[in-house]
This record gives C-alpha cells, structure tokens and sequence, in this order.
C-alpha cells in the first residue's frame, strides 16, 4: 500500500496570487489566508439559480447590474462571488470609456453565494462577512438543498429565510422575490415560470 504525503501548499501574498495565470480558469480561483483556492465545480442547480436571478434582478430598470463570477479583490481577499450586484454607475470604465475587461478592486453591494454540494460553508460564509465589512450591504448564502436563503447585514446576524418569506433586495431595487418562488425555479422543465 502506497503512503501518501498530505501536499504542502506555500503561502502566497495578494499580488502573487493575482499574477497566476491559471486563477481565472473555470472554475475560478479565490485567495484569502495567503492560500488559493478554487472553487468547485457548478451543478445544474447551482447554475440555474445563478442565470435566473441575474436575469431577474437585470430585467429591472434600477440602475443596479448583477455579474456572474465577478473577480472583486479588496482587503486583503479575491473572491469571485456567484453574483455580485453593482451600481451601474459605479463599473469602472476604461481609457475607451468601455467597462474594464479586469476584476473590480471594491466590495459589491451585493454579494450572492450559491453553495454547491462540493462545497463547505464555512469559505463562504467568511466571504459574505468580509464583504459586509469592506462596504457590502447585503450579502446572501442560498442553500438549495435546505431551499434555505441566509440573509447577512452589516451589524446584524444571519437571518435564515425560506417558504413564503420576502427576501431582502438592496433598497431601491423594486424585486419582489420569497423562497418559495426561488426555489421554484429550480422545478423541471414543466416548469412555466421563468422569472
């Protein structure tokens, strides 16, 4: 029977981690701890929840904008949140007056995580909390398997939300969303409701 040796990983600083080549792979690469970290891989139901409530929270005329796996490197992290929910006016633009093809070096004002079953809570969680602390004003844990939503605050503590209950939205973002109609999308393709 062969030994295997736990690997050593050396510790890294912030601006090593962002000259790697490979963190933006799919799935992408996360740095906090001094350590990289990929996230796992996406499962369907992981994906469907990302797409729909970005497509819900774009379709809305808010002037906010839902990213998909969005580098946001601040303090002393890059985490690539599932969604990322910014200010229109705040996407840094370029020299051409395009949005920047990089990462943004700001907390989002919303940061939305969808635990996939590969996935540990804890990582995550300490994500959304450092998010709340460099400047987010919400942060949500969804759980698909509990059909749970864990709401974070700045200067509260988690709330878990689920069933009929209205889910938070950044103040001036009209979205009327409870747990049961996002969980609800995560039916089969008899399903008639999109978003």
């Amino acid at each position: 029977m062969a030994i295997t040796l736990p690997t050593i990983t050396p510790t890294l600083t912030l601006a090593d981690f962002l000259r790697r080549p490979e963190i933006d792979e799919s799935p992408a690469w996360e740095f906090h701890d001094r350590l990289a970290h990929q996230k796992p891989m996406p499962g369907v139901q992981h994906s469907r929840l990302q797409i729909r409530l970005a497509v819900a929270i774009n379709a809305i005329a808010s002037g906010w904008e839902a990213l998909p796996e969005l580098r946001c490197t601040f303090g002393d992290r890059s985490i690539v949140p599932d969604l990322s929910v910014l200010k229109t006016a705040e996407l840094p633009i370029d020299s051409q007056g395009m949005v920047i093809a990089e990462g943004i070096e700001f907390a989002p004002a919303w940061a939305i995580e969808i635990l996939s079953p590969a996935q540990g809570e804890t990582r995550v969680i300490r994500n959304l909390t450092h998010c709340l602390a460099h400047g987010s004003q919400l942060g949500w844990l969804v759980l698909p398997r509990d059909r749970v939503v864990v709401v974070f605050l700045p200067d509260r503590a988690p709330v878990e939300l689920a069933g009929g209950d209205r889910l938070p939205v950044l103040p001036d973002l009209d979205l009327n969303l409870t747990g049961d109609r996002l969980f609800g999308w995560l039916a089969g393709a008899a399903s008639t409701e999109r978003v």
